[in-house]
């Protein structure tokens, strides 16, 4: 879903720039550096999972798995997803380094909205078949939701990019579905041997004293 140089006007650039650098600062708030290499794992998962694009218009249609990232990560997506979007804009010149914000925004808000919507799911003692519908629920949800932003981002900047909204939306339906069995199996393979990574955002942390 990378939106490419010279296609939003500056004040949609210049917003989506400062709500993804809220949203980096709240991400990097408390991090602790035991957490580093999981988020580096996840960003690089997203870093090639985001490398084969199919375009539609001025955007493109690919995996994005924002989804499982939020589950994880919570609020620290946004830096992780910042870091791969940056990487693909160096190295391969999806998106662009401009439109960085936009992107972000789009692609790690949906992530962390369906932390909050669904990360109930993955607390200890949920059954699997509870627990499974809601990490399909939540990879599909994200990418829906990265959708609708980017197209709301299109057509903030002029109606002329509407149809092209619409046809970019309607294009990841079936990535939808892709983007939920993943999360899903993913999860499911998390909890088997590691769930505390799934359950990391919940835990209380104990305290120093």
């Amino acid at each position: 879903m990378h939106i490419s140089e010279g296609v939003l006007s500056p004040s949609v650039l210049i917003a989506g720039a400062a709500l993804t650098t809220a949203g980096v600062a709240v991400g990097l708030k408390g991090l602790d550096h035991e957490e580093i290499p999981s988020m580096g794992i996840l960003s690089a998962a997203f870093f090639v999972a985001s490398l084969v694009h199919v375009p539609i218009g001025p955007s493109s249609v690919h995996l994005i798995l924002n989804g499982l990232l939020g589950l994880i990560l919570g609020w620290k997506a946004f830096p992780a997803i910042l870091i791969g979007l940056a990487l693909q804009a160096l190295l391969f010149q999806f998106g662009g380094i401009t439109t960085l914000g936009v992107n972000t925004l789009n692609m790690a808000l949906p992530a962390v909205i369906c932390y909050y919507v669904f990360g109930w799911g993955l607390r200890a003692g949920t059954r699997q078949v509870v627990f499974t519908a809601t990490a399909f629920a939540c990879g599909a949800c994200a990418v829906l939701i990265s959708g609708v932003l980017v197209g709301f981002s299109l057509y903030l900047t002029g109606e002329a990019f509407l149809p092209a909204a619409k046809l970019l939306v309607a294009a990841h339906l079936p990535v939808m579905l892709i983007e939920g069995v993943l999360t899903a199996a993913c999860a499911l393979f998390l909890r088997r041997v590691k769930p505390k990574l799934l359950e990391g955002q919940y835990v209380p942390r104990p305290s120093s004293s």
